[in-house]
């Protein structure tokens, strides 16, 4: 998978996209190959003056200012020029997209090639989303400083899904959401903590009804957290 970020602070993501699962997925094994190649390109290389600004004052009125649509249509379009043959799936964070969920980075994970798209100030000129088609996704109903911390989690979300990147498919088949409810309790070391036992099943060796307990533990803690997903 080729994922492409387009943002005003490309350190800013880098130091998040070398670390951890994500930062081993971009490492090549081996073969020279690795599972996911991430790039991070600085949309004020494109701003066209020597000042590389990209924002300016809102139509209208406002507070804040709007990244103008000139930058992110070169710097997105350049990103497409020098990539895949394929065209990519132009994703834009907003929080008036559609909400991020499982299922959906299910769907995302399966395309060959995304360029992530984020915002920051009060957005971006709507112009340009519309002129290249992006599809906005939205983390959540809440609103923060830029699109980079939604751009992160997105690529994690999809990156994790990658074959190679766990050492197995069960890594995320038992996580939370996967199937629709949420993980059934997780213990480790010491088997007695503050007066705390683990259960005595999880002790026993006996994957069949281990299994069960888990599955039984999974419905019982979505109920209790969420019995909304209950419904679904």
């Amino acid at each position: 998978m080729k994922i492409d970020i387009a943002t005003l602070f490309p350190e800013m993501c880098e130091s998040f996209l070398s670390e951890s699962v994500v930062g081993r997925a971009r490492t090549p094994s081996a073969t020279g190959t690795a599972p996911v190649e991430i790039n991070c390109f600085n949309i004020r290389d494109y701003a066209g003056n020597r000042h590389n600004r990209v924002d300016d004052k809102a139509y209208g009125g406002g507070i804040g200012m709007v990244i103008r649509a000139e930058p992110v249509y070169a710097c997105v379009t350049d990103i497409i020029r020098k990539g895949l043959k394929s065209p990519p799936k132009l994703i834009y964070m907003s929080p008036q997209g559609r909400t991020l969920t499982q299922g959906f980075v299910k769907e995302l994970a399966r395309e060959e090639w995304l360029v992530i798209l984020c915002g920051h100030y009060e957005g971006v000129d709507c112009r340009v989303t519309e002129e290249l088609g992006f599809t906005e996704i939205s983390v959540g109903d809440y609103v923060v400083t830029g699109g980079e911390l939604p751009a992160l989690i997105l690529t994690d979300a999809v990156t994790r899904l990658q074959k190679g990147v766990l050492p197995d498919d069960s890594a995320f088949t038992d996580d939370s959401h996967w199937n629709g409810a949420l993980e059934h309790p997780l213990y480790t070391r010491p088997e007695i903590w503050r007066g705390r036992s683990v259960p005595g099943i999880l002790l026993s060796g006996h994957h069949g009804n281990i299994a069960r307990w888990k599955e039984e533990e999974a419905a019982k803690v979505t109920g209790l957290k969420r019995p909304d997903l209950l419904s679904k």
